[in-house]
């Protein structure tokens, strides 16, 4: 028997968009009588998640315990929805224990960030979103959803990732999400928007609002502390534990739909009528999850659907005959896609603070082989990356210590790779005065250096601790060694 069902919407939207998903659930045996619809206010620039996740939970506990909603209910959530949802379980419901949610359907969660948000905050987004209400674009909640806020880093740091002084404490890492809790599963296009000013924001490997690496549940953390260096002077990696386990979260990427389309399972999107057909196979199969078994399963389902999506931005030209007919395949020859629209990229989202914890915003992420011999092959690698894989670099507007980096994996794999074996990250920092400089008291720029990813699978697996993924955010809290010059202190005897 089909179960309760509330839904949530996303920031500048309201109910009345998921009325068609309400009648086509209700058309798919999730009776309209069991379904909520849910409202906020998104566009006030004073309302924060926390508090829309507030008066959540004093809406839902009213109506759980006068009889109107029952106890038990899944949950569908689009965009801006799914930080809500993640706060209200978060703070309610740290272990999910007691949570009234087993299934959180997340369709193009903006779980790392938007670059839409951005253009939110700004002129034109007050011009377009504000006009009809006093050119509020909900500040607060754009502060949260910009990439690499704070506010992402610290919600992650609560429910899927374990901070590295919590686990050195002792501190049990609970989630709300996994261990027969609730089970989560994240549905993400990637096509962009064809009409419209949303054009505005279109980017490669995003559905016109949220990146695919974005909405991607599953995720990585570690810190590299330069001011603890280890033998060979790298600095000490501390891996983030996943706060649920070995949990693989399905995740389906989804090539006919875009942000909107996600949440119209009555039509095929952009797509033939088998392939379209397919978000609301998805959807039901996840509202259909019975144990963790089928959970396992559709996790590997879902993976499956991802990798041929993926698999079609690993032709090199949209002239190839084999790309024409795995894209025909898909889009029936309704419209006409080249294979770069389809390439997979990868988050990282870095954070960087002194041994004393201030932050540092003046910094340079340089990207490289470590294995270069020569200054000259040095720099060659660098532009390689930085000018053909390294596609945005965002520095958040309420601190630029928080960066988000979006990198074309497969550019790396094509394109870097041709010349280049590894690839590692190094990080300078602008001295903060003429007294005080960062890793070595002598030079105005020195370097710290970490291998990231490389070229052979198995080089790959012996990066445990800080290889990058495809599809994937990876938050990275670098800390760097703050160095006062000697004249700061001495110690004489006058003669």
């Amino acid at each position: 028997m089909a179960g309760r069902l509330a839904i949530l919407h996303g920031w500048s939207d309201t109910s009345a968009s998921f009325q068609p998903l309400r009648d086509w659930l209700g058309a798919h045996g999730h009776p309209t009588t069991d379904i909520w619809l849910g409202d906020y206010i998104s566009l006030d620039d004073d309302v924060r998640v926390e508090d829309v996740a507030k008066r959540m939970k004093v809406v839902i506990d009213g109506l759980m315990s006068d009889g109107t909603l029952a106890p038990s209910f899944d949950l569908i959530v689009h965009s801006t929805g799914a930080l809500v949802a993640r706060e209200w379980m978060t703070t309610c419901y740290p272990d999910g224990v007691g949570c009234p949610v087993k299934r959180l359907v997340m369709l193009a969660p903006a779980n790392f960030g938007s670059r839409l948000a951005a253009v939110g905050k700004s002129m034109i987004g007050r011009l377009v979103k504000g006009i009809t209400n006093r050119l509020e674009t909900g500040q607060e909640m754009l502060n949260a959803l910009e990439l690499a806020s704070p506010y992402q880093w610290n919600l992650t740091r609560r429910d899927l990732l374990q901070p590295p002084e919590q686990a050195r404490a002792g501190e049990t890492a609970v989630s709300p999400f996994g261990g027969g809790q609730v089970w989560p599963f994240v549905i993400i296009g990637t096509r962009a928007y064809d009409t419209g000013l949303q054009q505005i924001v279109n980017e490669d490997g995003s559905d016109g609002t949220v990146r695919v690496a974005a909405g991607n549940l599953n995720v990585v953390g570690m810190t590299l502390d330069f001011s603890r260096p280890n033998p060979d002077g790298g600095p000490e990696i501390r891996a983030w534990p996943s706060r649920t386990g070995d949990l693989k979260i399905p995740l389906a990427v989804l090539p006919e739909r875009d942000h909107g389309e996600v949440t119209h399972p009555e039509t095929n999107g952009r797509a033939g009528a088998v392939t379209g057909a397919r978000l609301g196979q998805l959807i039901l199969q996840a509202l259909g999850c019975a144990s963790p078994a089928d959970y396992a399963a559709i996790h590997q389902d879902w993976e499956a659907i991802t990798t041929a999506t993926g698999a079609l931005g690993d032709f090199d030209s949209e002239d190839d005959p084999a790309y024409q007919a795995a894209r025909n395949a898909v889009f029936e020859g309704q419209d006409n896609p080249g294979p770069e629209h389809f390439h997979r990229y990868l988050q990282l989202i870095v954070k960087v603070t002194d041994d004393y914890g201030n932050l540092v915003k003046d910094y340079f992420l340089e990207f490289s082989d470590p294995g270069t011999k020569s200054s000259q092959s040095r720099d060659r690698t660098v532009i390689t990356f930085h000018k053909d894989v390294l596609e945005d670099v965002h520095n958040n507007s309420t601190s630029s210590a928080y960066r988000c980096l979006f990198v074309d994996h497969t550019d790396l794999m094509k394109i870097f790779y041709d010349q280049n074996a590894a690839l590692a990250v190094a990080i300078s920092a602008a001295p903060p005065g003429r007294n005080v400089k960062y890793f070595d008291s002598a030079k105005e720029m020195a370097l710290g250096r970490v291998e990231l990813h490389a070229e052979n699978l198995q080089a790959r697996e012996a990066l445990t601790q800080t290889r990058i993924f495809r599809n994937q955010t990876h938050f990275i809290e670098v800390i760097i060694p703050r160095r006062p010059i000697d004249k700061v202190f001495r110690l004489s005897q006058p003669g």
